[in-house]
């Protein structure tokens, strides 16, 4: 069924008066009619099942039938923090990252990035990634859009991440899996959990001295060197399957 988010301020009355281009992409493109369900989520975790009762002409008129249960969402909170990588490898990036369940996204320079961007090419580039989150928690059934964060760069980031329960920073010096193991099962339903992930060419040593400094715990993931695109999504999956078993008790 698709899906798309309103605002919590479109939701009243028993109806969805939605707005923007998702009502010419509703009407326009996918050719919904009126009867037809879908589902819309506020954003802030509660998704109802809609029956479209009329267009006019800035906005869509939805009658809401019943709240649904918002059983999309991980019960913990994940933070990616993406090392810049280069061309449009940061898109995919955002938009596996949210089909597998992250809460935010937090892109940051590190010493290896070969991007760089100044502050009004890192805002544009930024609600491109928004946007492309906003499409893939649509496409996923998430309850919620997953926050692409300002750049910022390792110090900054390291700073956000202090106040996380858990931070993992994958490291090609680190040998066996045991130590990856070790932390995610240690992780707990409800614990915020941070991921580090370097650019091309991964973390200069004194960048991994300052992240474990900071309390992140360096781990393995295997004796295979991962891309900046694919080792992020390696720890999201890791993460997930544990966090689904424990909230089911497997």
């Amino acid at each position: 069924m698709q899906q798309f988010f309103a605002e919590p301020s479109m939701i009243r009355e028993g109806h969805v008066f939605l707005e923007g281009p998702d009502v010419n992409h509703m009407k326009n493109v996918l050719r919904m009619k009126q009867g037809e369900d879908v589902r819309i989520s506020d954003s802030t975790g509660k998704t109802y099942l809609c029956s479209i009762q009329a267009y006019e002409e800035k906005r869509a008129v939805l009658d809401i039938l019943k709240e649904l249960d918002a059983d999309t969402e991980l019960l913990s909170r994940i933070w990616l923090f993406q090392g810049l990588p280069k061309g449009d490898k940061m898109e995919l990036i955002v938009q596996k990252a949210v089909e597998l369940g992250v809460y935010s996204v937090v892109p940051f320079s590190a010493k290896r990035s070969i991007v760089r961007l100044d502050e009004m090419k890192a805002e544009k580039k930024r609600n491109r990634w928004q946007a492309v989150a906003k499409g893939a928690a649509e496409q996923s059934g998430r309850s919620i859009i997953p926050e692409v964060q300002p750049l910022r760069d390792l110090a900054g980031a390291l700073q956000m991440a202090a106040g996380l329960d858990v931070v993992l920073i994958p490291y090609e010096q680190e040998e066996g899996m045991k130590g990856m193991a070790r932390a995610v099962s240690g992780i707990r339903p409800g614990q915020s959990v941070g991921v580090f992930i370097g650019p091309e060419g991964g973390f200069e040593e004194e960048e991994v001295r300052q992240a474990v400094e900071s309390g992140a715990v360096p781990v393995s993931l295997g004796k295979r060197i991962l891309r900046t695109e694919t080792a992020g999504l390696a720890v999201l999956s890791i993460l997930m399957y544990h966090l689904e078993c424990e909230s089911h008790n497997l």
